[in-house]
């Protein structure tokens, strides 16, 4: 039976985030640049865990970082977002530590956005309960758990 834990991020689960991050099949289908190991480092550090307004989750599968949930505040909005390697994909880690990580949140409306084509986390955000409320011109959806 597969565990899934969400804890604190510490910084040596930095190192496992970027190898995930630097997946070009991750990339693609989030249409996210790459960035070079001094730039997602800075941006970690500096941005995410040291942002007053940012809760990061490390996800943890049977003991192993498969990835990352966090949340922040843009342009009013408590967005919600998630990175898993590769290898994680399709065995319902994302749904699972997703549904966990809302549980944990008592902010509603919770936002997320994907690009359209994204298949696999539109379907994660769906299996928690996400609503699509908008697309935009460039093909990224937005999703909404709670009343808006």
């Amino acid at each position: 039976m597969t565990t899934i834990l969400l804890r604190p991020v510490e910084l040596t689960d930095l190192d496992a985030f970027f190898a995930y991050e630097s997946e070009p099949e991750g990339r693609r289908r989030a249409v996210f640049p790459e960035r070079d190991r001094e730039t997602f480092m800075t941006h970690w550090k500096t941005r995410i865990l040291a942002g007053p307004d940012v809760r990061a989750r490390t996800v943890l599968v049977d003991g192993e970082v498969a990835g990352n949930i966090l949340s922040w505040s843009q342009d009013g909005r408590q967005m919600v977002g998630y990175w898993y390697g590769q290898r994680f994909w399709g065995r319902g880690i994302g749904s699972l530590a997703l549904a966990e990580y809302v549980k944990e949140m008592p902010d509603r409306p919770l936002y997320a956005d994907t690009v359209e084509g994204n298949i696999g986390s539109i379907r994660v955000l769906e299996r928690c309960g996400f609503a699509r409320i908008d697309s935009d011109e460039e093909g990224i959806a937005l999703f909404v758990l709670g009343a808006e």
